[in-house]
């Protein structure tokens, strides 16, 4: 059996993952046609897999790959109690993203969580329905400001892009994730000082649902030899 390597299928997140594991000599190149990949890694028994980074963790969840890269953020959100179906095998360093809350940047005597929950009790006593928060993050969202004590919001799906949502009116603040801030900025919000839920990266996941015979075992082993890791 082949051991399922599973990587995103486009993007920055799929070239610094090639350039990842190029550099530590796993060899991964384009085919000649340019939609098709190969790994050419001289590691017997690796197959990859190219997905879209948000297929990545419910392959992983279902065992159909054994092993995959993708951000903590993908994960933590697709799969309930994500810890029991995959496990963590290294961070690779980049694709660094922080998720978090932001707020329209004249909102400002709102700058923290407490902040926030007073003014979403206030907008419900007001326009008699709760402040929209829009976000693609609904289960760490929830699960962060349920536990941060806020209440008298609702989550709201962001199909697009999410930082637009405040200034088409569609919501009233937002939960997304960010590397530079740069698009916050843009569109006049601001980061709750306290208002971090996760910091992501690009992360190498294990499945623990996958089927994992002698010769997959033993090609992880040797491919996380030849990367410099551990298993």
């Amino acid at each position: 059996m082949s051991l399922k390597l599973g990587v995103p299928s486009k993007g920055r997140l799929m070239d610094k993952t090639f350039d990842w594991f190029t550099r530590r000599g796993v060899d991964m190149r384009s085919s000649g046609d340019g939609r098709e990949y190969v790994a050419t890694s001289g590691i017997e028994g690796l197959e990859l897999v190219l997905l879209s980074a948000g297929e990545i963790p419910r392959e992983l969840g279902a065992g159909r790959i054994h092993i995959g890269v993708t951000g903590t953020d993908v994960v933590r959100d697709r799969l309930p109690s994500w810890d029991t179906q995959v496990a963590e095998i290294a961070p690779l360093g980049f694709g660094h993203a922080e998720l978090l809350i932001a707020v329209p940047r004249f909102w400002v005597d709102v700058d923290t969580l407490h902040d926030l929950d007073a003014v979403a009790a206030a907008f419900r006593r007001t326009h008699g329905h709760r402040l929209r928060i829009a976000t693609k993050y609904h289960r760490l969202v929830r699960e962060f400001l349920r536990a941060q004590g806020v209440a008298d919001y609702r989550l709201v799906d962001s199909q697009g892009a999410t930082e637009g949502t405040v200034r088409n009116l569609t919501a009233e603040a937002i939960a997304d994730i960010t590397s530079t801030g740069e698009t916050l900025r843009a569109n006049h919000l601001k980061p709750l000082s306290d208002g971090v839920i996760l910091k992501s990266q690009a992360t190498l996941f294990k499945s623990r649902k996958a089927s994992w015979d002698t010769d997959t075992r033993e090609t992880l082993a040797v491919l996380l030899e030849r990367v410099g890791l551990s298993g």
